[in-house]
């Protein structure tokens, strides 16, 4: 699954353009803050929002930052994929 990215965003569109699923996060510093998620009812149970989460973390790691998980599904994302928890900034 190919995500386009523009400042702060990591999406997906359908074939007719219009954005299904979106993760949306803040630079400060060096911290990458996650703060929403979003999927379309019509992916759901398909593991997109996990893969859009591997999507800014491949971000993060390329560019050597932190990550903050602020809104429930980061949080609940980092608490259950243990391997990640050396890039969570508390």
């Amino acid at each position: 699954m190919k995500f386009l990215a523009s400042p702060g965003r990591f999406y997906l569109n359908n074939p007719a353009g219009e954005m299904v699923a979106e993760v949306t996060f803040t630079l400060a510093d060096d911290v990458v803050s996650i703060n929403h998620t979003f999927v379309d009812p019509s992916l759901r149970g398909q593991g997109v929002a996990g893969k859009l989460m591997v999507a800014v973390i491949d971000y993060a790691q390329e560019h050597r930052y932190w990550i903050k998980p602020v809104c429930s599904y980061a949080q609940m994302f980092f608490q259950k994929f243990t391997q990640y928890q050396d890039l969570v900034k508390e």
